[in-house]
């Protein structure tokens, strides 16, 4: 009877908990979207995701877009929580029906996910190198505390229907074709074409979606 009793309160209070962070979350996210100009539609958000935007930057949120950060509300990637960073003059598009979960992006130059698009628990998107190959280049940018304006930025465009697992990572310059599937665990550096299924590291073609 105690451990049924003790059960009930967990879950009763976990409840709570969780409701109470999603209202706070709500708030928090539109007053985040006000102050940097981000133009959004309909979107659900699950724990308190990170933002980091820059003035100069273009942010768009279509409709029915779901933020879900953290270990509180999904186990896969929640070891970390939802991160998106914009960088100056870099363009962030979600489409509609889009589902993110404990996933990290980083946007210098541009980052697209079209309509119905599902990424798995802890992701990473990177559109830059961060750093110059030139060592000497590099150092000083480290030494100087400032961006490396040398490191190379490529667009990140994500077609509709694709379905990527759990902790992919997801390079610069990459394309991903309509309606394609990225096995867990696959670090994606070149792009895959429509209606396929790859994965691995190196990426690897597994077979075509009939």
């Amino acid at each position: 009877m105690m451990k049924f009793l003790l059960r009930f309160l967990i879950n009763f209070f976990d409840k709570i908990y969780r409701r109470i962070l999603n209202i706070y979350s709500k708030f928090y996210c539109k007053v985040i979207f006000y102050l940097y100009n981000i133009n959004y539609k309909k979107f659900t958000v699950y724990g308190k995701p990170f933002f980091r935007i820059a003035q100069t930057s273009k942010v768009f949120f279509g409709d029915n877009v779901t933020f879900t950060s953290g270990k509180n509300f999904n186990v896969i990637g929640g070891d970390i929580r939802l991160n998106i960073l914009v960088g100056e003059g870099a363009s962030l598009i979600f489409g509609d029906n889009i589902g993110i979960s404990n996933s990290t992006f980083v946007c210098r130059k541009s980052i697209t996910i079209e309509d119905n698009v599902l990424v798995g628990g802890g992701c990473i998107f990177y559109d830059t190198d961060f750093h110059t190959i030139h060592g000497e280049k590099r150092i000083k940018y480290f030494i100087d505390k400032e961006i490396d304006k040398d490191a190379i930025s490529k667009d990140i465009h994500i077609s509709k229907g694709v379905w990527i697992g759990g902790h992919c990572i997801i390079l610069k310059g990459v394309r991903i074709g309509e309606n394609s599937i990225i096995a867990a665990g696959s670090v994606i550096s070149k792009s895959i074409p429509p209606n396929q299924i790859w994965g691995g590291n190196p990426i690897t073609f597994i077979k075509n979606i009939e």
